[in-house]
């Protein structure tokens, strides 16, 4: 494995890093834990400051951010500069709730005086994917810090520049020495670092074949894991929904990050009537999407990422039409340089497909039509993935009885599945376990510890 930055809009390779030894790895967990072992100490209203200045030198520094990130994974620059500011409203939210959120609770027991106390558990290993090189190592590093604990950041190996720049981040805004490192190791030190006395807890974002690895690792160590997996999130529409306000999100929801997003509508579930407006107006709002350079303010859609996720795509849509798909737009790369994908959309999709039954990481749409609610519940929840899923429909009291029995870790209604720093963030089935963000994500790496007191 090779830590290095190839430009996927140019195909150009800029620099290649050289990886850490299992020793050196070691040498840095331990390094994680004497520095923890003074952190977990440290106020949580100074804890909180060093994140407010955090969220400031990020707005700061915006635009030098957003350049890294697009130039190293092809993010289009305004989403690049989206990104960003999400992270400093996550280092906002923590910095302000964070000493709410781990309050000792008094319970009523046998005992004179008891309590829950809710302490840090120590080094945390977290393995962060390419896709939101930013936001997802403080979507789960944030809360973790704010808890108390010390992080270990192993990061996808084509986004090394942001896993240093966010370590830098960390040590100029005044987060102690040692507290947050960034490690380029290769795949077999991953398990060495897992099993190291100096670790004691792994969250991964990532394919559930990875999360199955780690989980398997981590369990022979019994080690906590939070894991968040990928997604083939169904995107239900209802007869009566409200189109002028679906289609724009039902778009943004699939081209997002050029749809390499764990939570972007997948599989468009289309009920009755519905079925054939709708396709016309997606198709005509999708025309008007901009492939292009993402370094350019008015691309919509970048490349994909690498050159091996642009042929499992191929792959993926090929497989489908062999099997009965209908391509009605895209399938194909432009003649151009660059990991680019033409925005597709296949009609008659139906389970037994890869454009059904896999993570379709790419701007593919699948359309699936249906007669009934019946159907669509039972076609939504086919699926081994459980992440997230979005209703359309003006019918809010129905919207409310499927969501009770679909099978995801979120529902949204009128509103494309997102993450925010006020919510629960996770899956369940293949989608992995745990959450991350608000209340319960920053108690996954804490003790929850009974104090009796006689």
């Amino acid at each position: 494995m090779t830590y290095r930055t190839l430009n996927p809009a140019t195909e150009e390779l800029i620099r290649t890093y050289p990886e850490l030894t299992g020793d050196e790895a070691e040498g840095r967990a331990r390094k994680a834990r004497e520095t923890f072992l003074q952190w977990r100490s440290t106020p949580f209203s100074a804890r909180a400051g060093l994140l407010l200045k955090m969220a400031a030198r990020l707005r700061e520094e915006k635009g030098v951010l957003a350049a890294i990130m697009t130039e190293e994974m092809g993010k289009p620059i305004v989403e690049s500069e989206t990104e960003i500011e999400k992270c400093a409203r996550g280092c906002e939210y923590f910095a302000e709730n964070g000493e709410k959120f781990l309050k000792e609770e008094l319970l009523p027991s046998d005992a004179g005086k008891s309590y829950v106390r809710f302490d840090p558990l120590g080094v945390v290993l977290i393995i962060m994917p390419w896709n939101f090189p930013f936001w997802q190592v403080f979507r789960c590093g944030v809360p973790a810090l704010m808890a108390g604990n010390a992080l270990l950041l192993k990061h996808a190996p084509n986004v090394p520049l942001c896993a240093i720049t966010i370590e830098k981040l960390f040590r100029e805004v005044g987060f102690p020495d040692g507290l947050f490192q960034s490690l380029f190791i290769a795949n077999e030190d991953v398990a060495t670092l897992i099993e190291s006395p100096w670790v004691q807890a792994v969250s991964l974002t990532g394919s559930d074949r990875a999360g199955s690895q780690v989980a398997a690792i981590a369990g022979r160590a019994l080690k906590k894991t939070v894991l968040e997996l990928g997604g083939s999130d169904p995107f239900v529409v209802f007869p009566d929904a409200d189109l002028v306000k679906c289609i724009p999100q039902a778009i943004r929801s699939r081209l997002l990050n050029c749809g390499q997003s764990c939570i972007a509508a997948k599989r468009f579930i289309l009920v009755g009537k519905i079925a054939g407006d709708f396709e016309k107006a997606f198709l005509k709002a999708l025309q008007e999407k901009r492939v292009g350079d993402p370094i350019d303010r008015q691309t919509d859609l970048g490349p994909l990422a690498r050159e091996d996720l642009l042929q499992n795509l191929l792959r993926q849509v090929e497989e489908s039409r062999r099997r009965g798909a209908v391509c009605i737009v895209g399938g194909e790369r432009p003649s151009r340089k660059g990991f680019f994908y033409l925005p597709t959309v296949l009609k008659a999709v139906h389970p037994g497909m890869a454009a059904f039954d896999e993570e379709t990481f790419g701007p593919v749409a699948s359309f699936i039509e249906v007669k009934n609610e019946e159907e669509a519940l039972e076609l939504a929840n086919r699926t081994p993935y459980g992440l997230g899923a979005s209703l359309w429909t003006r019918d809010l009291g129905k919207a409310e009885e499927i969501a009770r029995n679909i099978e995801a870790g979120s529902v949204f209604v009128n509103g494309m599945t997102k993450s925010d720093p006020r919510l629960p963030f996770g899956g369940i089935k293949r989608s992995g376990l745990g959450r991350e963000l608000s209340f319960f994500g920053i108690r996954e790496f804490t003790n929850c510890k009974t104090v009796w007191i006689a």
